[in-house]
Formats: structure tokens, C-alpha cells, sequence
């Protein structure tokens, strides 16, 4: 009786021990809903496989899609094709042991470069005027024998070069079509260290790139526009937006859309972005293309001070009172500044009330400004406070505006017609300037091997900007031993020609 009782409560126990594994494999079961969940590393984290909405309301101020949006349209993709250098057989090349004997190693510092190569470029632009024209880079579209851009939409035009400013590294594009998506100028003035930026370009030919960053600095002097006459003008906004080659000529912009700048360069030992990128102020871009629209030429306003950035050293050695401002080391003759009272040993704190503590601060405030302007200029002379007005002179040293040279101001001189040169011409041949020749064969020039179409650049030292001085440094070579003609032709050629007086 006792073994059977035992039995049952065996029985039972098995029983009820399998009812509750049976249960509890039930309460554990995944459920349709649970099934998509996965075990990560860590059992008590779990992730589903399944989307949600990535919709979240950035904090006001922080939101760049509205931006990019309204700019990324007006940005376009600028191609640029460039001629195949012509194979130079000239007799002019031929003759350089003649021109070695009279001119000797003189022959060598005309040389300069050779014709670029053919092939293909890239770059950016921005759309500012909704009937075509396009601000970009001087170096993007600079020897090209012809440009068209791309829209964001795909569309494509052919550009005509408007004009360009190779101190400021700008040019001013024009495609034949109306009613296009622009860009406005933003006040680069107004910009702050820290502030949010976006950059919009086509880097490495990927189109309508959209890359955010900030504010890093202003007023940056990377020394890149290095040129012969000292005029190039250099205050950056420094961002760290990414910037690569292709967004040359691109938009820099604040949230609200508007153009603080033109990205143009980045500091860079592999040749990509590495943390660095440099934009030109809307300040001198909105000035430099409306000087190229009105004139054709960009009206370079000059003060006439040699300066040097005030530092602890200097302060020192000059005995100055502050570590401010820019130490005025000389004054051109006759310049806005002398006739102004400027002299040399002041320091200037300030141009039209903006502080400046770097040349390139100063470059850029008196950049925005035409010849005949007038500037408010306050400075130190020793220890007094001082306020002058500067009226602003060109590069002659006159208050007037200056204009290209119409086509018709022609020079006839020994028997050559000496005429300027197309502004396209000059980009595509990358020359500022000279004087295009022709009815040589009727001229005194005829003898040397010259022959029409021949652009003279340089005689001797000078540089040929126009006709007129063509005549005038020839006339003065007439007392020396002879002059040598530097020049191109239409086809990239260059060549050199010897005049020897009789």
C-alpha cells in the first residue's frame, strides 16, 4: 500500500512539473511583435530592425536645409577647355644665340612660362542676377580658350568672360538666359567667429555639394596672390567648412542664404581639405564685379603708405605706446595719405571707424572703395589721438576713374597699327594687357621676322598695357644700344624680337 501511494505521488509530481515547463515555455514564446527584436552584446540592450521617422525639429538657428536649399540651385559647375600649345618653329626662336650676343643672360628673365597645355578644368560660380551673370575664381577660368557652366537643374550654357581681377582672384561670367535661381550678397562685415557657414560647390566633380562648418577666422593673409606690381589684396575668411579642388569659385553662405563669401583656396600639404579653407569676402566680391560690369576694369583705390603689422618687437624698437593697429613705415609722394598728414611713425587704428590691426585689415577697408573716395582715418602720433580724411588716388596718383581703353584707341608708330587686346584674348593667352600689331609688312618692324597678329608684352624691363606704350618705350630705347620685343601670338607662340639701332 505504501509502495502504491508512492507511485501516484511520483506520478503527480511529474506531472505537475511538466505542466509548468510547458507553461512557463509559453510565457517566454516571442510574440509577432518581439520577433524583430535581436540580442546585441550586451543582453540588457536590444535594437529593432525596423524604421522609424527620422524627422526631428533641429532648434532654430541650427537648421541648414533651408539654406542649402534656396542656394544650392544658383551654384553651377564652371568647365573650362584650354588649347593645345602650337609647335613653335619661329624663325624668333631660332635666333636666340643672336639675341644671346647681343643681350646676353637678359634673355633669361623674359622667358617666364611656356604656353599651358591642352586639356580640360573645373569649377564653381555663383549665379548673382537672375539674367546670367556668375561671379567665380580668376583661376578657374584663367587661360581658357572656352567656358560653359552647368546648372543645378543640368542645363548647360556657354559663358562669355565679362572681365577678371587677378589681384583679387575674381571674374565675372555672362550666360545668355533669364529668369535664373541667384544668390544675394550677405555683409561679410557682419559675420562673427563661431557663426555657422555652409560651403556649396562641385568638389572632385561631385555636383551641388553641400558641406557645413564655422566661422574660424578673419582677415587672413595666406600669401597666394603674389604678383609682380604688388597689388594683390588678401583678407580671408578662414572656415573649416570642407573645401576641395573643384569648389573654387563656390558660395559661401550664412543660414539665412545670403553670400558672405567665395571660397577660393585651402591650406593643404596633400592637396585636399585638411581643416583649412579661404573664402573672399562679399565685401570686395560685390565691389570687384560691380567695378567689372560698370568700367571693365577694376578701380584699385590706393592710400600710399608702406605699413608693418605692430607686434612687441616693433613697439619696442619704436618706442609705441599700443600693440595695435598698423606702423606706417613710409608715404609715397604726393599720396591720399601724405596730403592727408599722414607721416611716417604713425600707427593706424582705424579707417572709417573699423579697427585694423593687420595690413590685410587695412587692405580690405580701403579695397571697397573707387578712387576720389573719401576714407576717415584715425591714428597715433606718439601718444595723441589723431583723426584725418584721405581722399583716394588711382595708381597714377589721380582722383579719376579709370576705363578700359576702347578698341578704337589705336597707335600707329613706324608704320605698324599697334591696337589692345580683347579681354578674352588676354585670359586665354594669360597675359594683362599689350598691344597687338598689325600691316607689318608695310613697317620698319618687318626685318626681325615679325609678322601680324604678334602681341607685344614686354620691351625690355617694362610691361606693355596698352598701344601708347608701345611708342613710349621704344622712343626712350633709341639712346641705348637697341630694345628687345617680348610677345605672343593668337595661337600661344612665344617669341622675341631684337631691335638694334642704326
Amino acid at each position: 500500500m505504501q509502495a502504491k501511494q508512492m507511485m501516484l505521488g511520483l506520478l503527480g509530481s511529474a506531472i505537475l512539473g511538466g505542466g509548468v515547463a510547458v507553461g512557463g515555455y509559453k510565457m517566454l514564446e516571442p510574440t509577432a511583435e518581439s520577433r524583430n527584436q535581436v540580442v546585441a552584446a550586451d543582453p540588457n540592450v536590444r535594437y529593432t530592425s525596423e524604421m522609424r521617422s527620422s524627422h526631428y525639429a533641429v532648434p532654430e538657428g541650427l537648421n541648414f536645409v533651408a539654406a542649402a536649399a534656396a542656394v544650392t540651385p544658383a551654384v553651377v559647375h564652371v568647365m573650362t577647355e584650354y588649347a593645345a600649345p602650337a609647335v613653335d618653329n619661329s624663325r624668333a626662336q631660332q635666333m636666340d644665340p643672336f639675341l644671346r650676343q647681343f643681350f646676353g643672360d637678359q634673355l633669361e628673365q623674359f622667358r617666364g612660362q611656356q604656353p599651358q597645355g591642352g586639356g580640360e578644368g573645373s569649377g564653381s560660380g555663383v549665379i548673382i542676377a537672375a539674367n546670367g551673370y556668375i561671379v567665380t575664381n580668376n583661376h578657374v577660368i584663367d587661360k581658357a580658350s572656352k567656358i560653359a557652366v552647368v546648372l543645378d537643374d543640368k542645363r548647360k550654357f556657354d559663358a562669355e568672360l565679362v572681365g577678371a581681377d587677378p589681384s583679387t582672384d575674381l571674374a565675372v561670367l555672362k550666360v545668355n538666359a533669364d529668369n535664373l535661381p541667384f544668390v544675394k550678397y550677405g555683409n561679410s562685415d557682419d559675420v562673427k567667429v563661431g557663426q555657422w557657414v555652409l560651403a556649396v560647390g562641385n568638389p572632385f566633380n561631385l555636383n551641388s555639394t553641400v558641406t557645413a562648418g564655422i566661422i574660424s577666422a578673419k582677415g587672413r593673409n595666406i600669401n597666394i596672390l603674389r604678383r609682380e606690381d604688388n597689388m594683390g589684396i588678401e583678407s580671408f575668411i578662414q572656415t573649416d567648412a570642407v573645401v576641395n579642388p573643384g569648389n573654387s569659385g563656390g558660395a559661401l553662405v550664412n543660414l539665412n542664404g545670403d553670400l558672405i563669401g567665395i571660397n577660393s583656396a585651402i591650406s593643404s600639404h596633400t592637396g585636399s581639405f585638411e581643416g583649412y579653407a579661404f573664402a573672399i569676402p562679399s565685401s570686395i566680391a560685390s565691389k570687384v564685379v560691380d567695378d567689372l560690369l560698370k568700367y571693365k576694369v577694376v578701380q584699385r583705390a590706393l592710400l600710399g603708405v608702406q605699413i608693418r603689422e605692430v607686434d612687441a618687437k616693433l613697439a619696442s624698437e619704436k618706442k609705441l605706446n599700443t600693440l595695435n593697429g598698423v606702423y606706417v613705415e613710409g608715404l609715397s609722394k604726393s599720396s591720399a595719405a601724405a596730403e592727408a598728414g599722414l607721416k611716417a611713425g604713425d600707427v593706424i587704428t582705424q579707417i572709417n571707424g573699423v579697427p585694423v590691426n593687420t595690413s590685410s585689415q587695412l587692405q580690405e577697408q580701403v579695397a571697397r572703395f573707387r578712387p576720389g573716395d573719401k576714407l576717415k582715418v584715425n591714428y597715433l602720433r606718439g601718444s595723441d589721438a589723431k583723426e584725418t580724411t584721405a581722399t583716394l588716388r588711382n595708381a597714377t596718383g589721380t582722383t579719376a576713374v579709370v576705363r578700359e581703353e576702347p578698341a578704337s584707341a589705336t597707335v600707329k608708330y613706324e608704320g605698324v597699327t599697334l591696337s589692345p587686346v580683347s579681354a578674352r584674348e588676354q585670359n586665354q593667352l594669360g597675359i594683362a594687357g599689350g598691344a597687338k600689331m598689325s600691316g607689318v609688312k608695310n613697317s620698319n618692324f618687318r626685318e626681325v621676322g615679325m609678322v601680324d597678329g604678334f602681341i607685344i608684352t614686354r620691351i625690355d624691363k617694362n610691361i606693355v598695357t596698352k598701344p601708347s606704350d608701345v611708342k613710349t618705350f621704344l622712343e626712350e630705347a633709341k639712346n641705348s644700344s637697341g630694345a628687345l620685343l617680348e610677345g605672343v601670338y593668337p595661337d600661344g607662340r612665344k617669341a622675341y624680337y631684337p631691335l638694334i639701332p642704326e
